[in-house]
């Protein structure tokens, strides 16, 4: 269902450690789908050259997670925050 944003959130995760923008764990990307309320963001903990799409996360907009086994990204509540604020951000 969610496979789309899962998908992009996963290949923009992927170019940060390809431009050095992180540091073993550290650092995420995620991905809004205003329509669904729900966004996509890297679990928590999972190394950058281990992690597949289907390890993403979907969360709402309280960063309740809608689908997935793995624990959200730590700063899943701040993304939460700034998609309420900011409906128009596509991906921080």
């Amino acid at each position: 269902m969610y496979n789309n944003i899962k998908e992009e959130a996963y290949e923009a995760n992927m170019n940060l450690t390809k431009l050095g923008l992180v540091k073993f764990t550290f650092g995420n990307v995620s991905v809004f789908d205003q329509q669904k309320g729900v966004f996509a963001i890297k679990p928590s903990g999972v190394p950058y050259e281990l992690l597949k799409a289907d390890d993403i996360v979907i969360v709402d907009l309280d960063a309740q997670v809608v689908e997935g086994t793995l624990r959200p990204s730590s700063d899943t509540k701040t993304h939460a925050v700034l998609y309420k604020e900011w409906p128009e951000l596509g991906a921080l």
